[in-house]
């Protein structure tokens, strides 16, 4: 993905506008993950803060685990990023949030361990048992 990078939620209350590159991009399939999607794995790409704003609106924020913050549009529901402690000056934004989702490149599946095995994926990406090994 080159800057710049430019999202929005469902009912365009919230968007986002991204000046660097992301650090990386990846699909996560934690149950966390699953659960505050819907789906089956959340694809992910980290921003390091200061690179990037929301251009539009206040997202709502969602405590999930005493480390982890979940912001979503408080009007329409769609999930927008996740922060976490373990994850220092970054913020991971969804993909499925992005205005070209046709540039998101993922390099690896994070938390495979926990992957559906209903989501028969045949990418050819690397697969790491937990967050570190992307």
């Amino acid at each position: 993905m080159h800057p710049p990078i430019t999202g929005r939620c469902l009912c365009g209350a919230i968007a986002y506008t991204a000046d660097d590159p992301p650090l990386w991009q990846m699909h996560c399939h934690c149950d966390s993950c699953r659960r505050a999607t819907g789906s089956a794995f959340a694809s992910f790409f980290g921003l390091a803060d200061g690179t990037w704003r929301w251009s539009r609106g206040t997202p709502a924020t969602y405590r999930s685990s005493p480390d982890v913050d979940r912001l979503f549009c408080p009007r329409c529901g769609t999930p927008l990023a996740y922060r976490s402690t373990r994850f220092p000056g970054e913020t991971h934004l969804y993909a499925g949030t992005l205005d070209r989702p046709g540039t998101y490149r993922p390099t690896a599946h994070v938390h495979f361990a926990e992957a559906q095995s209903w989501a028969d994926l045949h990418d050819g990406l690397p697969r790491h048992d937990t967050a570190s090994g992307g």
